[in-house]
């Protein structure tokens, strides 16, 4: 179907050149337009009708090539650009997909950075939308984002960590990191279990054998194989798992910061910890400086991420990275193929993860 001149036509807000200003091109000025440009601002910068602003819009026959040229460049110059939901309703596409995530903190962030590398130069635009973080939307969250968003703003979208797997969306759907491992929808995600292992094997190798953890969410399966990796990594090691150094941390640094204090306030504190995620880890930096405890000669600190800001810490964050940004990337190019084609080849993608030696980690006694 095609809109012959929408009413809700308009989208680009924000002043333009003022009058009497030129223009590097050598163009008349372009008239002060405060607010949206609307199709009637094309038509009479352009001294055409607005019919036929619409026809050349939508590339419709009964316009000359000197107007269709003429018309474009003034659309050009004035910075019009039709709305997301009146380009949908003409071509049942927006050439948008979306990234929905529950709040934008450094996980996502990195994800969205990923999801970024991908649309670039594919032609796609990119819009990212928050649940807002509020509590009351963590489970769920994802179906009220995406009925908001899907088939008229979006042509499919990536769900970050998201809580429910099995949505119902009008488009395809890519998730990263699902709550509860692949389902329905294709996902990316990386090996938690492994990683975990390896983390806790460094401390081992280093001479630990009194080693918490801070777990993250327990409705989460990447925090559940994560802490599965580090009583596994002890069992192996012969060691048994004592409960009374395994606190939950939630992936909230507040949270991470109580499970440290108590932790590290134990009568017989752990020499070393190994956190379920960076902020995590972070937090317990911030806790052991706060008691006077010297990183790494009295206490060693792993994280899981390896976000930018692990790097950024004093000392710098021995941690397990997980390929955020590339995670964004195939979960984007992956969507981009089910939007092109309907179908992709290896639907549950699990990328591996590497170890990453810092100042934050020795053994016991002493200094790195």
């Amino acid at each position: 179907m095609e809109l012959d001149a929408p009413r809700d036509d308009a989208v680009v807000p924000g002043l333009l050149v003022g009058p009497g200003d030129g223009t590097p091109d050598g163009q008349p000025p372009v008239p002060s337009l405060r607010g949206r440009v609307t199709m009637q601002q094309v038509a009479a910068e352009a001294g055409v009708s607005i019919s036929t602003v619409s026809k050349v819009i939508n590339g419709r026959y009964g316009v000359s090539a000197e107007t269709v040229g003429h018309v474009t460049q003034v659309i050009d110059r004035l910075g019009y650009e039709a709305s997301l939901v009146a380009r949908s309703l003409r071509n049942r596409r927006t050439n948008v997909i979306g990234v929905l995530v529950m709040d934008f903190e450094p996980f996502s962030t990195e994800v969205l950075k990923g999801v970024a590398d991908a649309v670039h130069g594919s032609g796609y635009e990119l819009i990212a939308y928050s649940a807002g973080g509020h509590v009351e939307a963590h489970v769920g969250w994802e179906r009220r984002s995406l009925t908001r968003l899907m088939a008229t703003l979006v042509d499919g979208a990536v769900l970050v960590t998201p809580t429910v797997t099995d949505v119902q969306a009008d488009g395809p759907v890519v998730a990263v990191d699902p709550h509860t491992g692949p389902s329905r929808l294709p996902s990316v995600t990386a090996d938690n279990l492994q990683g975990a292992r390896v983390g806790v094997e460094h401390l081992l190798a280093s001479g630990h054998t009194r080693i918490g953890m801070i777990t993250g969410r327990s409705d989460l399966l990447s925090a559940q194989q994560r802490e599965q990796g580090y009583r596994d990594a002890l069992v192996a090691a012969g060691l048994p798992v004592d409960e009374t150094l395994v606190r939950s941390g939630g992936f909230d640094p507040e949270m991470a910061r109580e499970a440290a204090r108590e932790l590290l306030s134990h009568p017989e504190p752990p020499t070393a910890v190994f956190a379920a995620n960076d902020l995590s880890a972070l937090a317990t930096l911030e806790v052991a400086t706060e008691l006077g405890l010297d990183v790494p000669r009295q206490l060693s600190v792993v994280g899981f991420d390896n976000i930018p800001e692990s790097a950024l810490a004093e000392p710098p964050l021995t941690t397990v990275q997980q390929p955020i940004r590339r995670m964004g990337k195939e979960a984007a190019e992956m969507l981009l193929a089910l939007i092109s084609d309907g179908e992709v080849p290896d639907q549950h993608r699990t990328l591996t993860t590497s170890f990453v030696l810092r100042a934050s980690t020795a053994p016991p006694g002493q200094a790195s």
